[in-house]
């Protein structure tokens, strides 16, 4: 696989058409593979330190998520072939899905959320399986019965592939502390994707995503929650960029 190192990860250098390839590879290996699509955010996240790192150091498949990061990677003479977001990846994965007859368990977002994006899901692509749809409550990382609810849940309708929308870094953490008992074959996080796939949130207009403006659009839709991580904190990705082009060029 073409994985190259980026700033302070790797990531697997692949098209969308190499990705679902790459995808449903790893689902018949069935080995517990999980998936990570970094963004500005995570990037930011990953130079802190922490658990996010081990994270990525196990991922079976590292995607790069958001055109800032594509423009870096041509800044630095290593150029990224394409934006693989979540929210493009998760309804082409519901279609190698519905094509190869996997099954599916939705796990994230509010109450019913889950349960609506399967419906809608389900509607748009004949043949999808998604057996199971959970919307956790809030701080049910913390609940011993909570979790041994959803692990109950999630091992009793076998799916192929898990769809954890519980945003970063908890769903990753939840996908890499659970993946061996938990026994799928493929793990996504893949934020807030329920939300758009439910009707729940709307997403950028195409031409605003292509030219990496999606975050903007983004704000509007949740100012409250949004404002402060895309107006301040992912500022900090411009000193990143020159830190690390400053050690490519040593």
């Amino acid at each position: 696989m073409a994985r190259i190192k980026f700033m302070n990860t790797e990531v697997d250098n692949l098209s969308m058409k190499e990705t679902l390839q790459a995808i449903n590879s790893l689902i018949k290996q069935n080995k517990n593979a999980y998936v990570v699509t970094p963004n500005v955010d995570h990037i930011i996240q990953l130079e802190r330190g922490g658990e996010l790192v081990e994270v990525y150091k196990n991922a079976d498949l590292i995607l790069t998520d958001g055109k800032p990061l594509i423009w870096i990677s041509k800044w630095y003479g290593t150029p990224i072939k394409e934006k693989i977001s979540g929210s493009d990846l998760f309804p082409r994965v519901c279609a190698l899905a519905a094509k190869k007859g996997y099954r599916m368990f939705f796990l994230g977002a509010a109450e019913g959320v889950a349960a609506k994006a399967a419906e809608n899901l389900e509607k748009r692509f004949k043949g999808l399986q998604v057996v199971g749809t959970y919307s956790p409550p809030f701080g049910f990382e913390n609940n011993e019965e909570e979790m041994a609810k959803i692990k109950a849940m999630i091992k009793e309708s076998k799916p192929h592939i898990l769809i954890v929308g519980l945003g970063c870094p908890k769903q990753e953490l939840f996908i890499l502390h659970h993946r061996e008992e938990l026994g799928v074959p493929l793990s996504l996080g893949l934020g807030a994707s329920l939300d758009f796939e439910a009707g729940n949130i709307k997403r950028a207009p195409k031409w605003m995503a292509d030219h990496g403006f999606e975050w903007l659009y983004r704000i509007t839709q949740d100012p409250k929650r949004l404002a402060k991580r895309y107006l301040v904190d992912d500022r900090k990705i411009l000193g990143l960029a020159i830190k690390y082009k400053k050690e490519l060029n040593k």
